[in-house]
């Protein structure tokens, strides 16, 4: 150690390698089929490719794109809240694009906090979110979706939310559709966290990237609410939506004053990213509803032929509003309900990798004995999937 000091930064400490990298490598080892990771395993529109090419070609963003993001995605993310949720940004000022919705959620949080902060979260969350609070040197404070084992979905208590908020909270980080739970909140839900924040002065950052891929309910951005579209940052991508996820496209929308901030903090962590993919990108949120009918449809078809075979191998299931992924209870199958020993343990069983809900979650028992597994992949990979798994019940 250099000068009796570990050499990783203290805040990030608790952190370590992501879930995802280790179960990934654990596929790869084992030769499993990986449902841990959120990636589909075939491409995005044929016709949203040719038009990266044809940027690549005729040199659109060969050289460094200007920092808010090329004028005709800006303008495509714009055109894209107004038709979908009758919402008005200026492309100029009112939007940003970045290197992902990672780095939206690391850019709005690092802009927005200080040390001695508190932030709300709902928990189990996307691993990025507690990391990116630590960097920020703030205080992240869990609101737990709990399992709702009658109606086989996770809800959210309003009541422990209201308790959690402070005279140091300075931030709602919200998520939904949400990951891992599938949970996509209602518009009763969304209208008491809308005014909870106006009552408390409160800002909110949203990571909607789910938003097209909801099965039951309907998506409503936060910012759509009284009071909310001054205080909201609204995150989003091209990853989910359009299955290009390792294009890393993703977009803040928000009044002029919050997309500066966000964009002073941007500007230190990749400044630009992804010319030509922008272009691209642009084209693809002008594609007609009917490509958004159909990815919806594919999915729900693949929800349920998981859901279903996962029930018939003995999970517990949480059937999925949104999102996709699927959480189950380990219980009926294992007593210890360690679902990280069992995560670990299932490619040897019958070679399938999932992930463990437990590592999103700072109240680890609440999450230890739930799985998350992920139907963004080919019909026979799941059907193969299910014949594995099946293994389990015998």
């Amino acid at each position: 150690m250099t000068q009796g000091r570990p050499l990783l930064n203290r805040r990030l400490a608790e952190f370590g390698t992501t879930i995802f990298a280790e179960m990934s490598a654990l596929a790869v080892r084992t030769g499993a089929i990986n449902l841990g990771q959120g990636f589909p395993d075939t491409d995005g529109p044929e016709e949203v490719r040719e038009a990266a090419v044809r940027a690549l070609r005729a040199g659109q963003g060969n050289q460094y794109p200007p920092g808010p993001g090329v004028p005709e995605l800006r303008t495509a993310i714009a055109a894209h809240q107004q038709r979908r949720y009758d919402l008005a940004y200026d492309p100029d000022t009112e939007v940003l694009v970045t290197a992902g919705a990672t780095e939206a959620i690391a850019a709005s949080l690092l802009a927005l906090l200080e040390p001695g902060d508190e932030v709300i979260a709902l928990e189990p969350y996307y691993d990025s979110y507690a990391a990116c609070i630590a960097m920020a040197g703030a205080t992240r404070v869990p609101v737990t979706l709990r399992p709702d084992t009658s109606s086989g979905t996770y809800r959210l208590d309003l009541d422990e939310l209201r308790a959690a908020v402070t005279r140091r909270t300075r931030l709602l980080l919200i998520n939904t559709p949400h990951n891992p739970t599938g949970t996509v909140l209602t518009r009763e839900e969304l209208g008491a966290i809308a005014e909870l924040a106006c009552e408390h002065d409160l800002l909110v950052v949203t990571d909607e990237v789910y938003e097209h891929l909801v099965f039951e309910g309907e998506h409503l951005p936060l910012a759509g609410f009284p009071g909310m579209r001054e205080r909201t940052v609204t995150i989003s991508s091209a990853g989910k939506t359009f299955s290009f996820t390792g294009w890393k496209i993703g977009w803040v929308t928000g009044s002029p004053e919050l997309v500066t901030a966000v964009r002073s903090a941007k500007q230190f962590l990749t400044y630009v990213s992804g010319g030509p993919l922008q272009y691209a990108v642009a084209e693809a949120l002008r594609l007609p509803d009917r490509f958004y009918e159909e990815l919806r449809a594919d999915l729900l078809a693949k929800r349920d032929l998981l859901c279903a075979g996962l029930t018939e191998a003995g999970f517990a299931v949480y059937r999925p509003a949104g999102t996709y992924f699927v959480t189950t209870d380990i219980r009926p199958l294992d007593a210890s309900g360690d679902g990280i020993a069992f995560c670990r343990a299932l490619p040897e069983r019958c070679g399938v990798v999932a992930v463990p809900n437990a590592v999103f979650y700072d109240h680890r028992d609440q999450g230890a004995p739930f799985v998350r597994f992920t139907f963004c992949k080919r019909k026979g990979v799941l059907e193969e999937t299910v014949t594995r798994l099946k293994r389990l019940a015998v």
